[in-house]
């Protein structure tokens, strides 16, 4: 099995920075992308930014400029830093991977989950 851990959450001020980062572990065989979603309560669950094994990047509209997602391959790791939150940056992010466990297996999506984020002052 595949286990990806987010860690990173918490309470922030508008205007400050958060980082979160998402360890994968287990049974993989090779990662492809991964990524980071969040939830807002009463909304749908939005791509924040997305990472390929290439390090090739996307980022929502409403974060770009503000955030970066990178990547660890060695470490299975992805992380996420975003300055300058707003009260509407306020969600469950969870992280996301594209995973094989093995070289005749089919790639799988696995998720972390998830770590509440809150800005607020």
């Amino acid at each position: 099995q595949v286990q990806l851990v987010e860690s990173g959450g918490g309470l922030v001020q508008p205007g400050g920075s958060l980082n979160l980062s998402c360890a994968a572990s287990g049974s993989i065989f090779s990662i492809n992308a991964m990524g980071w979603y969040r939830q807002a309560p009463g909304k749908q669950r939005e791509l924040v930014a997305l990472i390929t094994s290439g390090g090739n990047t996307t980022y929502a509209d409403s974060v770009k400029g503000r955030s970066t997602i990178s990547r660890d391959n060695a470490k299975s790791t992805v992380y996420l830093v975003m300055n300058s939150l707003k009260p509407e940056d306020t969600a469950v992010y969870s992280c996301s991977a594209d995973v094989r466990i093995n070289r005749w297996h089919r790639w799988e999506e696995y998720w972390g989950q998830g770590t509440q984020v809150t800005v607020s002052s």
